[in-house]
């Protein structure tokens, strides 16, 4: 029995994809999605999500459709998002400063990766600027190529290259810039050994074969030292000395059981305002944790 079009569980009601995908339409629009639809155990048009290049026909399909994006790839290895998830984040970024559109909202977003996920959605869905940090040379600069290709937001995507992996906003920020929001997905794992066997499990749950992850990804997108918490830990810290270059700062948690540490963290540096908004995308669960600190003026940096 087919599955009717309701809409998905736990994602944000103005989420674009938060239906079932109309695999006719998406086909219409980038055919090359079609060589990867067959029917799933219901009946229903799919795709296997244990598959890479599957996975990236879909978002191809899906970003040129909701978005007009007409070209967008990843270099083999490199983190393949999954786009729903990654656009809920957006939405409720835009919540978060009442819906306000257009290039004078500025965003900051801290490992924008190859895919430079954020930036694109964000500038297509609310037409705010970005800039995208990255510290991979190479990801920093597939990235820039995929805002070349795109002209209708190329004008709003500045691409920078972060030169250390101890900071998320030194080295980005300028003299005199501030930004209304910053955001973040955080690398998840502590280790290497840790990431591959995260891998290992998610491939099982897709009911996978293969020998590489769906969505990929490089040492930085999955781990680095001390995990997630100690990434937040150090950009919450980081961050006190921005607090009059951003409004809001925010980052995704996937882990539950971090937020305690980082709500110390956060008053520790005296974070005037801290919110937790939860998010779901199916039966997978994560929050963004937000702060800022006040509304002083733009100071010098030291």
């Amino acid at each position: 029995m087919k599955k009717e079009n309701a809409p998905k569980a736990g994602l944000h009601p103005r989420n674009r994809f938060n239906t079932r995908y109309d695999f006719p339409q998406l086909i219409a629009c980038s055919p090359a999605l079609a060589a990867f639809v067959k029917p799933n155990a219901y009946g229903d048009d799919s795709i296997d999500y244990a598959d890479p290049l599957a996975v990236k026909a879909l978002n191809q399909a899906l970003l040129k459709h909701a978005y007009g994006l007409e070209h967008w790839d990843i270099p083999p290895g490199y983190l393949c998002p999954p786009i729903p998830g990654r656009s809920d984040y957006i939405h409720h970024l835009a919540d978060l400063i009442s819906m306000r559109r257009g290039p004078a909202v500025r965003v900051l977003d801290i490992g924008t990766g190859a895919n430079c996920i954020y930036p694109l959605i964000g500038a297509s869905e609310h037409g705010w600027s970005f800039v995208g940090a990255e510290i991979d040379p190479a990801a920093w600069r597939w990235a820039q190529k995929i805002v070349a290709a795109n002209p209708g937001v190329a004008g709003l995507i500045d691409c920078r290259l972060q030169k250390s992996a101890a900071q998320c906003f030194h080295g980005i920020i300028q003299e005199g810039e501030r930004f209304d929001l910053t955001l973040c997905n955080p690398p998840f794992h502590g280790s290497a050994a840790e990431a591959a066997e995260g891998t290992q499990r998610k491939l099982r749950n897709l009911g996978g074969k293969k020998s590489g992850l769906n969505f990929g990804g490089k040492a930085n997108e999955l781990w680095c030292e001390g995990g997630e918490l100690g990434f937040i830990r150090r950009m919450i810290e980081e961050s006190a000395e921005f607090a009059a270059h951003c409004g809001w700062f925010t980052t995704l948690v996937s882990k539950s059981e971090h937020l305690p540490r980082l709500e110390q963290a956060l008053r520790k540096v005296k974070a005037a305002e801290v919110k937790i908004i939860d998010m779901a995308q199916g039966q997978k669960k994560s929050r963004i944790l937000a702060w800022r600190f006040g509304g002083a003026e733009v100071a010098p940096l030291a």
